[in-house]
């Protein structure tokens, strides 16, 4: 049973790559952790889009407006394809790529100034301590999602995009999408300490089971060993003989 979202490990370096893995799309029945406002909002809190209080705020506005409420969920949802859609297009791995690829970014990255567009139309200045910033506050039933959009342009015009990395599913891993922050580039796995050290265990017992001889197994490799008891005969012969 997959985890609760707000137990959903944090493996993106950044809010809008940890959205992109809150719907798992491998397998024939996707798995998606934003499955209703609540979720969206235990997911917000988890990343750091919203404060606790922010997010009381939020679930008011939804409760006093449950159409406000779902229209915001879908466009966390919306934001949340786009930007997968861009990043997939930009990372380069073993699964490889097309040209419908690239069409696809393309009209995704139209819907996402959209969304970024009208984020910024609800978002006011705002001077803080020697710096002007955009608050998104001036309407709590969109304030989720007008955060996530800021999320989403910021990591397309901020970071390394040569650096995303997917989990390589080709190779046991679970396909989350990640920055890779280490030194040398060579990060491959989302955690090691999940996908990880599940591909290199798989990858050891089948060197294991390769390197068997054929046809037999060795003692302790699921093979019961039973204890032989000498006949009734024989211990009577070893009883005269002593």
């Amino acid at each position: 049973m997959p985890p609760d979202v707000s137990q959903l490990p944090l493996v993106g370096g950044h809010p809008a790559l940890d959205l992109v893995n809150t719907l798992e799309r491998g397998g024939t029945s996707p798995h998606d952790f934003l499955s209703d406002t609540s979720a969206l909002l235990r997911w917000s809190v988890l990343v750091g889009t919203i404060s606790d209080v922010e997010a009381e705020q939020v679930d008011r506005a939804w409760r006093d407006e449950p159409a406000a409420a779902h229209a915001g969920l879908a466009a966390v949802r919306d934001i949340r394809e786009g930007l997968y859609l861009v990043l997939r297009a930009a990372i380069i791995d073993a699964d490889g790529g097309t040209a419908d690829d690239l069409v696809a970014a393309g009209a995704a990255l139209v819907a996402l100034h959209q969304r970024w567009s009208g984020a910024v139309a609800r978002a006011r200045f705002v001077l803080d301590s020697s710096r002007v910033r955009l608050a998104y506050d001036t309407v709590p039933a969109m304030l989720v999602p007008d955060r996530i959009a800021e999320a989403a342009y910021d990591v397309m015009l901020t970071a390394d995009l040569t650096r995303v990395r997917r989990c390589p599913v080709l190779e046991g891993g679970c396909g989350w999408l990640f920055l890779d922050r280490s030194r040398n580039g060579s990060r491959r796995w989302c955690r090691m300490a999940d996908c990880g050290n599940v591909v290199k265990a798989r990858r050891l017992t089948e060197r294991r089971r390769a390197a068997r001889p054929s046809g037999s197994e060795a003692v302790g490799e699921g093979v019961p060993v039973r204890a032989v008891m000498p006949s009734r005969d024989a211990q009577q012969t070893f009883a005269k003989a002593l």
